[in-house]
C-alpha cells in the first residue's frame, strides 16, 4: 500500500511512522487510519522490526478529525463525512477492521512521540500504543462532548485503564484541553521532554527494547499486561503465565538471556515472533 497521509522509515529495527499532513496539523482522515493499520499489520509480520514509533510532522501531532467540510464534516448521510469514516477506501487493501485493532494486536511494542496538539482522534489513536511520551508543547483534548459526539476508537475502554475512571470521566465530560504536565501527572504519558529531545528520547526507549530484550518475551508481555491488568483477580493469568514460563524455560532465547547476563554482554536473542512463539500462547 502506497502511503500518502503517513510516512514510514526504518532504521536499526525501529520503524518510525510520521503522520504527514503538516499543513493541516496532521488532521485525521480515513485514509490516514487505513495507512496506519496497514503499516502496523506489515510490521507485525516483519521480524526485522522490533519497535514502532509514531509521531507527527511539523508542529502538531494530530489536531483531530479533518473538519474541512465544515459543520457537515461528520455527516455520512450527506456524503461529506465519508473521508473520516472510510467510504471510498478499498476494502481489499484493509488488513484489519481498523487502526485500533492493528495497533492493539501487533506483536511489536509501539511508542507515541507526541510533538504537539493531540486532540480528539489525535489523542485516542495513541491509547492502544504501549508507551506515550510528549514534548513540553504537547496538548491533549478528549473533546467529543464539545462536538456532540462520543469518545471513539475504543477510548472509553482504553482511557480509564490508563488514567483511572475518575480522571477519564473528568476529561471526557468537560472536553477541556490538557497540558503536557497534566498528562504526565495523570499517567497518560510517561515522559515530558523539550521538543528537540522528543524523538531522541523515543529512540532511546526503542533502542533499549530492541537491543536488550527478547522479541518473543516482549510480544507475550504486552498482551498479558493489556488483557489481564483489568481482570478482577489473577487466577486466569496464573493459568497462563506458569505454563508459558515452563515452555519458554527450554528455549534458545532463555539460554541466550542467561548466558549474556553471566558473561556481562549484550544478548543476541535468536527467537523470531513469526515462527517461534510458544505453543501455549493464547495470543
Amino acid at each position: 500500500m502506497a502511503y500518502e497521509h503517513i510516512a514510514a522509515t526504518t532504521k536499526d529495527r525501529v520503524l518510525t511512522l510520521t503522520l504527514n499532513r503538516p499543513e493541516k496539523l496532521n488532521a485525521y482522515t480515513a485514509q490516514m487510519g487505513a495507512e496506519l493499520a496497514d503499516a502496523f499489520e506489515c510490521a507485525n509480520h516483519d521480524d526485522d522490526i522490533r519497535v514502532i514509533i509514531v509521531t507527527g510532522a511539523g508542529r502538531g501531532f494530530c489536531a483531530g478529525a479533518d473538519i474541512s467540510a465544515g459543520a457537515a464534516s461528520f455527516d455520512t448521510g450527506s456524503g461529506k463525512g465519508a473521508h473520516l469514516f472510510g467510504a471510498g477506501i478499498d476494502k481489499a487493501k484493509r488488513r484489519t477492521s481498523g487502526f485500533v485493532e492493528a495497533i492493539f494486536k501487533c506483536r511489536k511494542p509501539s511508542i507515541a512521540a507526541i510533538n504537539g496538539a493531540a486532540v480528539g482522534v489525535g489523542a485516542t489513536l495513541t491509547l492502544p500504543m504501549d508507551i506515550r511520551i510528549a514534548s513540553e508543547t504537547a496538548r491533549f483534548g478528549f473533546v467529543f462532548a464539545r462536538r456532540g459526539l462520543v469518545p471513539e476508537a475504543g477510548s472509553a475502554w482504553f482511557l480509564p485503564r490508563i488514567v483511572g475512571l475518575s480522571k477519564a470521566m473528568q476529561w471526557c465530560l468537560s472536553g477541556s484541553l490538557l497540558t503536557a504536565p497534566e498528562a504526565l501527572s495523570a499517567g497518560l504519558v510517561s515522559d515530558v521532554v523539550p521538543a528537540d529531545r522528543l524523538l531522541p528520547r523515543a529512540e532511546e526507549i526503542a533502542r533499549e527494547i530492541a537491543d536488550e530484550t527478547s522479541a518473543i518475551s516482549v510480544a507475550l508481555t504486552r498482551q498479558m499486561l493489556w488483557h489481564y491488568s483489568g481482570a478482577p483477580d489473577p487466577f486466569k493469568l496464573l493459568e497462563i503465565d506458569g505454563p508459558l514460563s515452563v515452555e519458554l524455560g527450554g528455549t534458545a532465547d532463555v539460554r541466550e538471556g542467561v548466558s549474556a547476563f553471566l558473561e556481562k554482554r549484550k544478548p543476541k536473542f535468536p527467537g523470531r515472533v513469526s515462527m517461534d512463539m510458544p505453543s501455549r500462547s493464547p495470543f
